[in-house]
């Protein structure tokens, strides 16, 4: 019973912090431009020149023979 008379107001003051961090964000402009960013990613053009622009090789994992044998010596 005392545990809850520490873990009921901590947990209203991290509640009241986190709403601090909201409201302050929502003064600061923090939510005006959801997706600029977002595609700004996506529209990001580089030079067709640039080295390693080509698409990535893929290797093809295998497992190795000797780990999938089970060897057991007496």
């Amino acid at each position: 019973m005392t545990a809850l008379l520490v873990l009921i107001p901590v947990s209203i003051g991290m509640g009241l912090i986190g709403l601090g961090a909201f409201i302050w964000a929502m003064r600061h402009q923090q939510f005006d431009d959801l997706e600029g960013n977002a595609w700004r990613v996506i529209g990001a053009t580089e030079p067709a020149d640039t080295p390693g622009a080509g698409p990535v090789p893929r290797r093809r994992l295998r497992p190795r023979s000797s780990a999938m044998e089970v060897r057991v010596s007496w």
